[in-house]
């Protein structure tokens, strides 16, 4: 689960979701459950949103009942080198909604990424090398948009910079969607968007500073999956400048499934027993 925005070394990169989001976690795969019911497809189809809260709230009043408060996965990320070669790393993610997403980057080494609240934790040989004011805009329009008040999320967002006054519609693989911070035919803006029939964030639009200059980056949601009554995107893929920067592919995903609150305590990282050595 990729983390927009700033990379910041191969091993903390991301992201990343979601990051949510890792070696072969032991434990089964959630059995996909039926998908949401053609009634609240018609529902959605209904919903003429006006602007980015009404969209926020359509998703929060949607799933807030039924989305999952944990998961974990596996994951193969593929990044891509600035010289054009690719670097395949196994991570290992779990996240508590809402706030909170932990990913092992490297297992080994006990190197990794903690997200919580409005901190980046980052950890090299099992101890913290940095601390930063940031948060996990995937985190937040993948996950915790359904399990945290509307207006927490309205405020987050609107403090990231995403105008939610401007809304407009497109298609996206075939499906309609809306466009929260952009208007028609503004490819500037940052903005996200979110699918109109099943209300699940499929695509973030945004230009970030980096040392070489400004990037445009894009990060997708893909490949969603039934589980219970809520989805989770399996696959995530990032570009910068249009060219992949970014590929997430995961697997043995679970919901609801215990995790301590210490799994994503900056204090107990060296501790703490994670959740796939249990």
């Amino acid at each position: 689960m990729p983390r927009t925005m700033r990379t910041r070394g191969m091993r903390g990169a991301f992201a990343g979701l979601l990051g949510v989001s890792i070696t072969v976690v032991s434990c089964a795969r959630s059995p996909a459950a039926v998908s949401p019911s053609r009634a609240a497809v018609t529902q959605a189809q209904r919903t003429d949103p006006t602007n980015g809260v009404d969209v926020l709230s359509a998703m929060h009043d949607r799933y807030a009942a039924v989305w999952y408060r944990t998961l974990s996965f596996s994951q193969t990320t593929t990044i891509t080198l600035p010289n054009g070669g690719t670097l395949q790393q196994q991570w290992l993610e779990a996240g508590k909604f809402p706030g909170r997403l932990r990913i092992d980057t490297d297992t080994a080494n006990r190197s990794g990424v903690i997200y919580a609240g409005d901190t980046v934790y980052r950890f090299t040989n099992g101890k913290l090398a940095a601390a930063t004011a940031d948060m996990n805009e995937l985190l937040i329009l993948g996950f915790d948009v359904y399990a945290q008040p509307v207006t927490r999320t309205v405020e987050v967002l609107r403090g990231r910079g995403i105008d939610l006054s401007k809304i407009s519609r497109a298609t996206w693989e075939g499906r309609p969607v809306f466009v929260v911070g952009a208007t028609a035919g503004d490819t500037v803006s940052k903005q996200f968007w979110i699918d109109a029939e099943r209300l699940l964030f499929v695509r973030l639009v945004e230009t970030v500073t980096t040392p070489a200059g400004a990037r445009r980056v894009d990060y997708r949601f893909l490949k969603y999956v039934p589980h219970g009554n809520a989805w989770v995107s399996e696959e995530v893929v990032g570009l910068r400048d249009g060219k992949p920067s970014l590929h997430e592919v995961y697997a043995n995903v679970r919901v609801n499934v215990p995790l301590d609150d210490a799994t994503f305590d900056p204090k107990q990282y060296a501790t703490f027993t994670p959740w796939y050595r249990r």
